[in-house]
């Protein structure tokens, strides 16, 4: 087995960047999920509320970043003053953060219709991935619980071919965002898999991830009107344990350690479950 796709999403909920090697760090990788919208309030927004943030592009630059809608319009945004700074909510975590200058919350809100503002997970906030699944002291940024997304080719094919048995189209990887592809002949081996090691650095799967109505939405449009995998989902991946309800796609991942990860690293799986995580029978 080896990494077939490496992804960072510089800002959560926009569109991802391809990237053929990354750093790996403590919070995951480099430069994922940084980046966050909130509401005046402070409250996140994701592509839930607001699909068309996958009409968002966000890229780094030598003095910020850039801004870029798919009608062209962008704008550079120039790294936050430190002391200019707000709390904000990402689920149940509440994290001081870094904002963006006015200027800068004043386009987002005129291009998206809404009241918002880009804010920072500089290296003054903080954020803990949850002790009971991740163990202590796990730090996380503005990701929705934990440090790295590992999804495989195998399963995603089983996926679609589920769909097309019942006429419902395909999907590509990028409606999972995952961090990860792993490309691997076996439909949710994953799921008896403890641990993996890349290059040198081992991952701890430590929770599968359940899914969304995000999964339904066209990552480059918002569109919610094409292929769908929540049904199949529904039919095949409906976790049977209750500490994680409803349909599974993916594994979220702890790295225990630092370094860098490239396209076509080898994959080595160093500790398996003795039952695979449960999933109701058809």
């Amino acid at each position: 087995m080896q990494v077939t796709e490496l992804n960072i999403f510089p800002l959560k909920s926009a569109r991802g960047i391809t990237v053929p090697s990354a750093r790996v760090e403590a919070m995951g990788l480099a430069g994922d999920r940084r980046m966050m919208i909130v509401d005046p309030t402070g409250q996140f927004i994701t592509q839930r509320d607001l699909p068309a943030l996958a009409r968002l592009t966000v890229t780094p630059t030598e003095n910020g970043i850039r801004l870029t809608l798919d009608d062209g319009r962008e704008r550079i945004v120039a790294p936050p003053q430190p002391d200019s700074r707000m709390d904000v909510a990402v689920w149940k975590s509440i994290v001081s953060a870094a904002v963006a200058d006015d200027a800068t919350n004043a386009t987002l809100s005129a291009w998206f219709g809404t009241p918002m503002k880009l804010v920072f997970f500089d290296t003054a906030a903080r954020r803990l991935a949850s002790k009971e699944w991740a163990g202590n002291d796990s730090p996380v940024s503005f990701a929705d619980g934990y440090q790295v997304l590992v999804t495989t080719t195998g399963s995603l094919r089983a996926l679609n071919d589920d769909m097309a048995k019942h006429g419902e189209g395909a999907v590509g990887m990028e409606r999972f965002r995952p961090n990860i592809v792993v490309d691997c002949d076996e439909a949710w081996a994953e799921d008896r898999w403890t641990a993996i090691e890349i290059a040198g650095i081992r991952y701890d799967f430590v929770k599968p991830c359940a899914r969304c109505i995000m999964t339904s939405q066209d990552q480059k449009t918002g569109s919610r009107e094409g292929a769908s995998p929540i049904p199949a989902m529904g039919r095949i991946r409906m976790s049977a344990d209750r500490r994680v309800p409803g349909p599974l796609f993916g594994w979220n991942a702890v790295p225990r350690g630092e370094g860098a990860i490239a396209l076509g690293d080898g994959v080595t799986i160093i500790e398996e479950r003795s039952e695979p995580w449960a999933i109701k029978k058809r």
